[in-house]
């Protein structure tokens, strides 16, 4: 997948993941759910730009690994919000599956990179 998909792909999950936050109830587990998710998935999109203007291949990778941190906590805190009914679940269960689709690229993305750095 060329890097402008997954830019595309990363910023619309935040996006999404927001518009999904926002629908929380105005509780206080809503309210913590929403800063976790926000932060979590914004993040998701943040680092994957900045790895693809990384220095280096270490950079790289360490930007990567962050980016596969965050999607995975993305997922699990869409997976609390299913386990405690707070939405419907088909409204978040497209996020969760996009996370598990972007964790599993960034995992692959990341064991490239290891394997290109290590044949050097």
């Amino acid at each position: 997948m060329k890097s402008e998909e997954l830019k595309r792909r990363t910023n619309e999950f935040a996006h999404r993941c927001v518009k999904l936050a926002v629908a929380l109830p105005n509780t206080q587990l809503g309210k913590h759910l929403r800063g976790q998710l926000i932060r979590c998935s914004t993040s998701v999109a943040s680092n994957h730009r900045a790895a693809c203007i990384a220095q280096s291949k270490a950079s790289f990778i360490s930007k990567l690994s962050i980016v596969i941190e965050e999607a995975d906590e993305s997922h699990f805190w869409l997976e609390f919000i299913i386990d405690e009914s707070l939405l419907k679940n088909h409204l978040v269960e497209p996020l969760l599956k996009e996370a598990d689709e972007l964790t599993a690229i960034f995992i692959a993305s990341r064991k490239t990179a290891r394997k290109d750095r290590n044949d050097q």
